[in-house]
């Protein structure tokens, strides 16, 4: 090949790649910045804390302190790296202390063709009240003494180590729990439903997915699962006092444990004595097995 052939290709060589260049950085998101940056506040007097993180991870972990550490990792896209870093600088944590709770959320400048987000880990006082909503985005909670709520609209939810009453909603994920001492509720639309070594009462339902939980002991206003499509497994202590009802629909019902009085109304219930009974023990599938062990 010739020398001014080796140049005409080396050309357009050059040329193809400084139109992709230029095109891609037409494309909205084609850019990102993140940083790292952490803020501390005095815990509130009101012994409340609500977090709305409308994008992003959020993590939560009680420990024995008087303050509130919050870490942000901050992530930017935009359709060049100086409007990545601009958002990045835009993004901040917003407080308001009220009598009723210190509300932290994130204030994310947005546009069609820039996106931010927020990934937060907060270092509290165990005994803080907490509640957390997030829109998008997975929450994980632990080390608490005191009450607590999370909502995650999309993302899973996951709690442990905590000592208290517990509220948790998720449209399209799952949810985990282990290691709740107290009443623990439990949503979700479209996600498996996890609880190990729990102690208390509990609530618990989805429409599409497994439910499986292991109680340690049963709290006096007792348990139900319920599942529109999926299949139960519940697990009690080896001595209990319940009176157990189980029904499905369209499944079968695997029973590991001696049930006093026990009767079969029809072919997809279960009703009978655990013990000296009390606690109600309600078990509900409409497409799936139950299993009691």
């Amino acid at each position: 090949m010739s020398e001014s052939t080796d140049g005409r290709a080396e050309e357009r060589r050059g040329g193809l790649g400084e139109f992709l260049r230029t095109l891609l950085s037409g494309i909205p998101w084609s850019e990102r910045a993140e940083a790292t940056e952490t803020v501390e506040l005095e815990a509130p007097a009101s012994g409340a804390l609500r977090i709305d993180n409308a994008n992003g991870r959020t993590a939560l972990i009680g420990e024995d302190r008087g303050d509130i550490e919050v870490r942000l990792h901050k992530h930017a896209r935009a359709e060049s790296e100086e409007e990545a870093r601009s958002l990045l600088g835009r993004i901040h944590a917003i407080t308001r202390d009220t009598a009723d709770h210190l509300l932290i959320e994130f204030d994310i400048p947005r546009r069609w063709n820039r996106r931010g987000r927020v990934d937060a880990e907060l270092r509290v006082p165990r005994d803080l009240r907490v509640e957390v909503m997030a829109a998008n985005g997975r929450i994980c909670l632990s080390g608490l003494r005191a009450s607590l709520r999370a909502k995650s609209s999309n993302g899973a939810i996951r709690v442990e180590d905590v000592v208290g009453d517990v509220f948790l909603h998720t449209s399209n994920a799952k949810i985990s729990a282990q290691r709740i001492r107290g009443k623990l509720m439990a949503r979700s639309s479209n996600g498996k439903i996890q609880l190990d070594d729990h102690e208390g009462s509990v609530d618990a339902a989805t429409s599409n997915g497994t439910i499986c939980a292991c109680l340690e002991d049963l709290g006096r206003e007792g348990i139900v699962l319920a599942t529109s499509n999926g299949r139960i497994a519940l697990e009690l202590p080896e001595k209990v006092d319940g009176d157990v009802d189980i029904r499905v629909d369209n499944g079968v019902i695997r029973n590991h444990r001696q049930i006093a009085g026990s009767s079969r109304e029809r072919s997809g219930r279960l009703k009978g004595t655990l013990g000296r009974g009390g606690a109600p023990i309600k078990l509900r599938a409409s497409n799936g097995s139950v299993s009691l062990r």
